[in-house]
């Protein structure tokens, strides 16, 4: 980035393609407390759903723990096989508690900026390893962020923790006097109450977290007005180039409209300003069509190749314009001018008639409809 750049303020937001650039650098945004929260929640539910199941089976493995043979308590090998059961059972009890916590490890990052894949941000960076930059990034405003959302998290989780401690403070107390079957399941409960309490204080600090995550990302990927213009040269090109491209593709497209001239039925002028040429093809529900128009230059090239060709030329000014104003290129006249370009057609037709008999050339129609709200001149132009 160039000294100017660094001069100017990033005003501007970042563009699609800033950050498609950034995604493929791993640059999306993210929140530690949204991750903590998912993996709270999952905890908490699983504890709340599959709970009463998992500390049924603990006391059956307890059980069945203290309910070992004494001969089977001595010797690795029936040590060995009296823990393999209870390990296997362990894991059968834990897998889905296991099984949430991962999904829900992926899901806090996918449901804010999506996952990513980036194998350019895993590439090392020697300026991370200057001591100046780690300096810098210590005692920087989003360091001092970051100490500030640690410091909130602690306070909202350790206010939730001494209220619930002192809610249940007389009931974790009993939990001595009670048998071990019943106290197992007593604490069962302080447990899922306590994952329930934590993570509804998790949401809390989610909440603020993710839209300053959000806003601090917009933040960062925002560009100055120089970097927008420079993107927009890469991305279509330099301004003078495109102006060229468009003089050639206009001078193409003129050369291709200049053949189809000669194909026209008729050649319609202002006389001098503006001609249009139509052509038409004796169908069903087909109108005639535009095929060639220009105005000054153009008009008179077209009038030129037309007179050429032996096609017929009529002065029809405020037909003319028009057509030239309310058809493209290519399309059809608009119904409205039906009428008008039927009677020109007409003419045409016994005129090529008269021509080929030796007889005198028809009169042109003095009266051609042209309907109110037709434009027929340039917008802006008074009459």
């Amino acid at each position: 980035m160039s000294e100017h750049d660094n001069a100017q303020e990033r005003t501007e937001s970042a563009t699609p393609r800033r950050r498609e650039q950034a995604r493929r650098k791993g640059q999306v945004p993210r929140s530690r407390e949204l991750n903590t929260m998912t993996v709270m929640l999952a905890g908490a539910g699983t504890m709340a759903v599959l709970g009463p199941w998992m500390f049924s089976r603990l006391e059956s493995m307890l059980i069945a723990g203290l309910a070992v043979p004494t001969y089977q308590r001595f010797g690795i090998d029936d040590a060995l096989a009296a823990l393999g059961t209870p390990a296997l059972e362990a894991f059968v009890t834990f897998a889905p508690l296991f099984v949430l916590l991962l999904v829900a490890a992926f899901a806090g990052p996918a449901l804010l900026g999506g996952l990513v894949v980036s194998f350019e941000a895993l590439t090392p960076k020697l300026d991370r390893l200057n001591p100046i930059q780690g300096l810098k990034r210590i005692f920087s405003i989003q360091a001092l962020v970051e100490l500030g959302k640690t410091l909130l998290k602690f306070a909202v989780l350790a206010g939730l923790s001494v209220v619930l401690l002192a809610a249940l403070a007389d009931e974790l107390l009993r939990l001595g006097l009670m048998s071990p079957l019943d106290g197992l399941a007593a604490a069962a409960g302080h447990v899922k109450l306590a994952f329930v309490v934590l993570a509804a204080g998790l949401v809390v600090i989610a909440a603020v977290d993710v839209p300053f995550q959000i806003w601090n990302y917009l933040r960062r990927l925002k560009m100055t007005r120089q970097e927008v213009k420079d993107e927009l040269k890469e991305t279509e090109g330099n301004p003078e180039v495109r102006a060229k491209i468009r003089r050639l593709q206009q001078q193409a497209a003129q050369r291709r409209m200049m053949q189809e001239v000669p194909l026209a039925d008729v050649v319609l002028t202002n006389p001098t300003h503006y001609a249009v040429a139509l052509r038409y093809t004796a169908r069903p529900e087909r109108a005639p069509r535009v095929i060639a128009k220009g105005r000054d230059l153009v008009a008179a090239r077209i009038r030129e190749i037309a007179d050429s060709h032996r096609v017929p030329v009529c002065e029809a000014p405020l037909l003319t314009r028009a057509i030239y104003f309310n058809t493209e290129l290519g399309a059809e006249i608009p119904v409205a001018l039906y009428l008008a370009v039927a009677r020109v057609l007409a003419y045409v037709f016994e005129l090529k008639a008269a021509r080929a008999h030796g007889r005198a050339a028809p009169q042109f129609p003095a009266d051609l409809p042209i309907p109110e709200g037709v434009r027929t001149e340039p917008r802006g132009a008074s009459r």
